[in-house]
C-alpha cells in the first residue's frame, strides 16, 4: 500500500502476485464505489490493475482520514488475511478502477508454488510499516508543534496580565489633574519600565523558541543599584496581593556584569510563581551571599514547597504541576537567563520553609 502520492512501479511485487493469480478474478468498481468498509471479513486482497483506490480510517472523532492512495501495480487489503481478523480500514474506488482479487487460499496456492513470494511479501510490508511510522511521525511532531504555539501563547496571556495591570493603575495617575507632578513623573517611569519588560518578555520566548548560541549584551553595574530599586518596585505590585517583600539583608558591593532587564524576568517569574503558590498571602525573602568569584541570591517563599512529581524536571519546558494557568515555561527561561549570565540556579524545599530558588552571578572583574 503506498503512501498518498505514491505509486509501485511497473515489474513489482503488485505485478508478480498478477502474472501468477488466476485472471478470472478480476473485479470492477465505479468511482466513489465502496470495495470494503471496516470490520468487513478478510477474505482476500486486491491488485490494483487500473484506477484509484483511497484507504480511510475513522478517527476518536468519527471523521474518516485518508491513509493512503492506491494505483496500478499496488495491492491492498492484505493485513487483515495476515492477521486472519475483520478488515480494520475502508477502502473506495477513487475513480473507475478495476483490480485482480486474489483470495486467501489463493494467497496460500500460490506461497506453496513459490516460496521466494512469502520473502518479497515479508520486505514489502516491512516497508509500508516503515513508511507510515515516518508519516505519522511526521504528523506527530507537526500536532507537538502547534501544541507548543498555543503554550507559548498562552504563556504570553499569562506572563502580560500583571505588567498590564500595573499599567493600567500607573496609567490613571499619570493622566489625572489631580496628580502632584513628581508623582505623575514615577507613574510615567513605571509605565516605561513595564513596556520594556513586556518587550523583554517576547524577545525571551522568541529566543526560547529559536536558541541561538549568541550571548546576549551585558553591562556592569553596582549589584545594589539594580537590585533595590527593583525589590521597591516589585513590592509595591504585589503588596495588593497580600504577599510582603523583605531583604534579610543588603546586596553586597559588588559590581557584575549584567543585562538589567532580563535579569529583572529571573525576579519577576521566581515571585511571581511563590505568589501562585501563597493564594491565603504570605511573605518572601530576599537574602544575599558572596565570594570575591560570585554573588549568590535566595528567594524564599513562605508556601508549601516544591511538589515532588516534578522535582527532577522543574527547569525543564513546561513542567508544571496543579497550577490552574501558565505552561511551565517561566523557570526554564530563568534557567536559560542566568546560564546566560555565566551563573548557575537551582531549589531546594523544605516542608517548614517552602521553596527557596537560588542562583549565581559572577563578579565583574
Amino acid at each position: 500500500m503506498s503512501l498518498i502520492g505514491e505509486s509501485l512501479p511497473a515489474g513489482t511485487l503488485g505485478d508478480e502476485l498478477h502474472a501468477l493469480a488466476a485472471p478470472s478474478l478480476t473485479r470492477e468498481f465505479r468511482a466513489g464505489e465502496l470495495i470494503f468498509s471496516a470490520g468487513d471479513p478478510g477474505d482476500g486482497f486486491h491488485v490494483v490493475e487500473s484506477g484509484r483506490v483511497q484507504i480511510t480510517a475513522d478517527m476518536s472523532d468519527n471523521q474518516p482520514r485518508l491513509l493512503a492512495s492506491i494505483g496500478p501495480g499496488d495491492f491492498f487489503g492484505e493485513m487483515a488475511i495476515l492477521e486472519d481478523a475483520p478488515r480494520s480500514a475502508t477502502a473506495r474506488a477513487e475513480t473507475d478502477t478495476r483490480t485482480l482479487f486474489i483470495t486467501r487460499d489463493e494467497l496460500l496456492q500460490l506461497l506453496e508454488r513459490r516460496p521466494q513470494l512469502a520473502l518479497s511479501l515479508s520486505r514489502e510490508f516491512s516497508k509500508r510499516v516503515r513508511g507510515l511510522n515516518h508519516k505519522y511521525l511526521d504528523e506527530i511532531l507537526q500536532a507537538e508543534r502547534l501544541a507548543v504555539v498555543g503554550r507559548f501563547a498562552a504563556t504570553i496571556v499569562h506572563d502580560f496580565k500583571n505588567p498590564l495591570a500595573v499599567i493600567s493603575l500607573a496609567a490613571e495617575l499619570a493622566c489625572s489633574p489631580s496628580t502632584p507632578n513628581p508623582i505623575r513623573a514615577k507613574a510615567e517611569e513605571t509605565i516605561s519600565r513595564q513596556i520594556g519588560l513586556m518587550s523583554a518578555m517576547l524577545q525571551e520566548l522568541i529566543e526560547f523558541n529559536r536558541p541561538t548560541n549568541k550571548r546576549p549584551s551585558l553591562m556592569v553595574s553596582r549589584f545594589p543599584q539594580f537590585m533595590l530599586p527593583l525589590a521597591d518596585e516589585i513590592r509595591q505590585e504585589i503588596d495588593a496581593r497580600g504577599v510582603s517583600l523583605d531583604l534579610e539583608n543588603m546586596p553586597p558591593e559588588l559590581p557584575v556584569n549584567i543585562n538589567p532587564l532580563r535579569l529583572s524576568r529571573v525576579f519577576y517569574n521566581l515571585i511571581n510563581n511563590a505568589i501562585d503558590e501563597m493564594p491565603e498571602g504570605g511573605g518572601i525573602l530576599l537574602r544575599f551571599a558572596f565570594t570575591e568569584r560570585e554573588i549568590r541570591i535566595e528567594v524564599e517563599d513562605t508556601g508549601k514547597g516544591i511538589a515532588p512529581e516534578i522535582a527532577q524536571q522543574l527547569f525543564q519546558p513546561f513542567a508544571t504541576h496543579g497550577k490552574t494557568h501558565g505552561t511551565g515555561l517561566g523557570l526554564s527561561i530563568c534557567k536559560k537567563i542566568i546560564e546566560d549570565h555565566g551563573g548557575r540556579i537551582w531549589a531546594r524545599s523544605d516542608p517548614q520553609r517552602g521553596a527557596t530558588f537560588c542562583f549565581t552571578l559572577p563578579v565583574a572583574s
